[in-house]
C-alpha cells in the first residue's frame, strides 16, 4: 500500500504539472494540487472508501512512511536551492535582502495577530488561549517558504536572476525569523515562555551559523573536493547528500526546522566549484521525482470542506486577504526602500508571497499542539496553496520589464555548466565575449 500511495501521488503530480505547464503555470502548481484532489477534500469526501484504502490514516503508521519520503525530499530541495545561491549578490546586497525580509516580516506579522484576536472562538484549539492563538496566526502569516520559491524559480528559469537571487536570500532571513517565532509560541502554548527559552533559541541559531561558516565551510569545501576527484559523478552525490542530512540533523537538534540546516548546506556545498557539474544526476532526481512527492503531501491533511459553514469561509477570506496583502506590500515597502524600481519590487513582493510548506509546517505544529483546529489548520493551508500558486503569474509579468544584467547572464552559464548542458532559450545563448569574460574572472 505505501508503494501504491507513492505510485498514484507521483504519476499524477507529474501529470497536474505537465498540465499545469500548458496553461503557462509552473509544474509546481499542479504537484501541489494533487495532495487536495486526493486528500479528504476531494477523493475523502466523494469516495472515503477509496481514500482510506489508498492512503490509509490508520494504522498511523501508513501516512508517516509518506510523510518520511516528503521530508527527505524537501531537505534536499533546499539543499539543492542553497546550491545555487550565489554568495556575491549577499555580499554586495545583502543589506536589501534584510530590508525586505524584515518589511515582509514586521507588516503581515502584526496583521496576523491583531486577526487573531478577533476571529470566533469556535476557531480555537481546545488547548489554546486566545492570546497563544493571536501568535500562531501572526507567525503563520509573516513566513516564507523556501522550497516552493526555489521551485517556482527554478520552473521559470529565474533562479539565475539578481530578483531570483535576493528572493532566496530575504526567504532564508525569513526562514531563520520565523523558526525562532515558531519556538517561542510553541514554547508558549506548553510551557510558557521565558527569557531563557528565548535567549537560548538566539544563541543556539548565531552558534550554529558561526561555526558552519568557519569550520564548517572549509571541512564541506575538502569533503566534495575529494568525492569530485573521482571521475564518475556517483561519489559527488553521495557526499552532497550526506552533507545535507548531517546539517538538517543538527539544526533538528538545536530544535530548529532541518530545512535551515540543509539551505546552509547547500550553501557551503557550492563552495566546491569541482564538484558542481558532477551534481547534475543529483539535481534530476530531485526536481523530477522527489520535489513532486513532496509537494502532493502537502495538502493530504487539507479539508476545504471545513469551510462550507459562512462564518468559517468568511474568516478564511479575511486571513487569506490580510495575508497576501501584508507579504506582498511590505516586501514591496523594503524593495522601495532600497531603492529597486517598481517592478522589481512587484516581482520580490510576488516570490516573497509564496508560503507553501513552511506555512503548512507552521499549522501542523499548531495543530499538533491544540493550538488550532481542523477548521483553522485548513485556512492556513489554503493560504499557504493560494499564495504558492499567486506567486508564477505575477512573477512572469513583473519579470518582463527587469532588463537583465551581464551578470545574471555568468551565473546562467554558471548554472548550464552545472547542469551538463545548455537550454535552449534565448536567455541561455550569450554571445562569445560573454563566456571570455566568465572564463576571465
Amino acid at each position: 500500500m505505501f508503494l501504491l500511495g507513492l505510485l498514484v501521488l507521483l504519476t499524477l503530480a507529474r501529470l497536474l504539472g505537465r498540465l499545469g505547464e500548458r496553461f503557462g503555470l509552473p509544474s509546481v502548481v499542479g504537484e501541489l494540487v494533487t495532495g487536495m484532489l486526493l486528500g479528504p477534500t476531494l477523493l475523502g469526501h466523494l469516495a472515503p472508501g477509496i481514500s482510506n484504502w489508498l492512503l490509509p490514516t490508520q494504522p498511523a503508521e501508513q501516512i508517516h512512511l509518506i510523510d518520511a519520503v516528503g521530508q527527505f525530499a524537501v531537505l534536499l530541495l533546499v539543499g539543492i536551492t542553497g546550491t545555487h545561491l550565489d554568495t556575491r549578490i549577499l555580499r554586495r546586497q545583502g543589506r536589501v535582502a534584510v530590508t525586505v525580509s524584515l518589511f515582509g516580516l514586521l507588516l503581515p506579522l502584526g496583521l496576523g495577530i491583531a486577526l487573531g484576536f478577533v476571529l470566533p472562538g469556535s476557531l480555537l484549539g481546545g488547548n489554546s488561549s486566545r492570546w497563544v492563538f493571536a501568535l500562531f496566526i501572526g507567525v503563520a502569516m509573516c513566513v516564507t517558504a523556501i522550497p516552493v520559491i526555489a521551485k517556482t524559480l527554478t520552473d521559470m528559469r529565474l533562479l539565475h536572476r539578481n530578483i531570483g537571487q535576493l528572493t532566496l536570500a530575504a526567504g532564508m532571513v525569513d526562514d531563520v525569523v520565523g523558526w525562532l517565532l515558531l519556538s517561542v509560541v510553541s514554547a508558549a502554548a506548553t510551557v510558557g515562555v521565558t527569557a531563557g527559552i528565548v535567549s537560548l533559541s538566539v544563541g543556539y541559531l548565531l552558534g550554529f551559523v558561526a561555526l558552519a561558516g568557519t569550520v564548517g565551510r572549509v571541512v564541506v569545501r575538502k569533503l566534495m573536493d575529494m568525492a569530485a576527484r573521482r571521475p564518475e559523478p556517483g561519489p559527488a552525490v553521495g557526499m552532497a547528500v550526506i552533507i545535507l542530512l548531517a546539517f538538517g540533523a543538527a539544526t533538528q537538534s538545536l530544535h530548529m526546522e532541518p530545512v535551515f540546516g540543509a539551505f546552509v548546506g547547500g550553501i557551503l556545498i557550492a563552495q566546491s566549484r569541482s564538484a558542481q557539474p558532477k551534481l547534475a544526476p543529483l539535481r534530476t532526481v530531485v526536481l523530477s521525482v522527489l520535489a513532486p512527492l513532496f509537494l502532493a503531501t502537502a495538502g493530504l491533511r487539507m479539508d476545504l470542506t471545513a469551510l462550507w459553514h459562512p462564518t468559517t469561509a468568511i474568516a478564511a477570506i479575511a486571513l487569506l486577504a490580510l495575508a497576501i496583502v501584508g507579504k506582498f506590500v511590505g516586501a514591496y515597502i523594503g524593495a522601495r526602500i532600497s531603492k529597486l524600481s517598481r517592478w522589481e519590487g512587484l516581482a520580490l513582493g510576488a516570490g516573497m508571497n509564496s508560503r507553501g510548506v513552511i506555512e503548512v509546517i507552521v499549522a501542523m505544529t499548531g495543530l499538533r499542539l491544540g493550538v488550532l483546529n481542523t477548521a483553522t489548520y485548513t485556512m492556513v493551508v489554503l493560504v499557504a496553496i493560494v499564495t504558492s500558486v499567486m506567486a508564477p503569474p505575477l512573477l512572469r509579468l513583473s519579470m518582463r520589464r527587469v532588463a537583465r544584467t551581464e551578470d545574471e547572464r555568468l551565473r546562467l552559464l554558471d548554472h548550464e555548466d552545472w547542469l551538463g548542458h545548455r537550454l535552449s532559450t534565448a536567455d541561455s545563448a550569450p554571445s562569445t565575449p560573454d563566456i571570455g569574460r566568465r572564463e576571465a574572472a
